[in-house]
């Protein structure tokens, strides 16, 4: 007897209902199904090289320039800010000048002073980075030595530019002499260039912050000595930071090579070391030898 039209339909309902799914390719299940697979499909993309070089050329290129030049940009607005308004500060300028002046004396000038010689002059223009560029030529990282110099030679560049361009005047209440122009602040860019800079060639947490904190420390006592406004060091960060992020856009791809070959080269002469001073495992004594024992 022919089937009643239909029927094969009312089979496929049933095993569907009784599977809890509604009849049809666009149940749950099978929609579930298919995003399962176009995730899995997603994950099996990245994982070909050339996502993955794609997705670093990106990372290594694309975001270190945009926050460079965003940086750049904040400070140069700030400073045609200072500039327009008629008594060339902020308000906070002066309450943060106010705050700190109060804090003078002792083991406050002791630092301040320190951070001053350590920061900018002979020490900090030349001898810091020639120091650091010839622990990095020791340690066979040329690229990252070349990095750091460059960087901070065009953040030094830069800072004088602006200064010279801005004009702005420094606090009357100094504690040093300095040259002309208050902003940006010199010795606090050239603090966020070696921070930056150092924490991309030692990609580490703990490189980061002490970096950041060595940054803090030099604004706090830029102001403390009277030198410079508070926005001055401000504009100080996002010299400093910028320009090491832009030059990093043209070192990112030996850099890291660099860091990859080093860190293959110390992986494969420790493994050789560990080896070295493995003790051989005894060999077990054969039947022959215990009997005759």
């Amino acid at each position: 007897m022919t089937a009643p039209a239909g029927t094969d339909e009312h089979t496929d309902d049933a095993q569907h209902a009784a599977a809890g799914e509604p009849h049809g390719a666009h149940g749950p299940r099978a929609q579930a199904a298919t995003r399962v697979d176009g995730k899995a499909a997603a994950r099996a993309d990245d994982l070909r090289p050339e996502a993955r070089e794609e997705r670093t050329e990106y990372v290594g290129r694309f975001v270190p320039f945009a926050v460079g030049i965003a940086s750049l940009i904040i400070a140069a607005l700030l400073g045609v800010i200072l500039m327009l308004r008629a008594d060339g500060m902020f308000e906070i300028d002066e309450e943060w000048a106010e705050d700190v002046f109060e804090l003078r004396g002792g083991i406050g000038d002791i630092f301040a002073f320190g951070m001053d010689a350590l920061g900018g002059g002979i020490v900090g223009v030349f001898l810091v980075p020639i120091a650091v560029a010839v622990i990095l030529l020791v340690v066979r990282r040329p690229w990252a030595a070349l990095f750091f110099v460059v960087a901070s030679a065009a953040s030094a560049g830069v800072v004088q530019l602006l200064k010279n361009l801005f004009g702005r005047a420094r606090p009357e209440d100094m504690l040093v002499a300095s040259d002309f122009g208050s902003f940006p602040s010199g010795h606090v860019a050239n603090a966020a260039t070696i921070a930056v800079t150092i924490g991309i060639i030692v990609p580490k947490l703990w490189v980061w912050i002490a970096g950041a904190i060595y940054t803090a420390l030099m604004a706090v006592s830029r102001t403390y000595l009277g030198v410079h406004w508070i926005t001055d060091t401000i504009g100080g960060v996002l010299i400093g930071a910028g320009v090491a992020l832009l030059v990093w856009v043209l070192f990112a791809r030996r850099l890291e090579r660099e860091r990859l070959d080093r860190a293959a080269k110390i992986a494969e002469h420790n493994r050789l070391r560990a080896e070295a001073h493995v003790t051989p495992p005894a060999r077990p004594r054969s039947r022959e030898t215990v009997s005759a024992g």
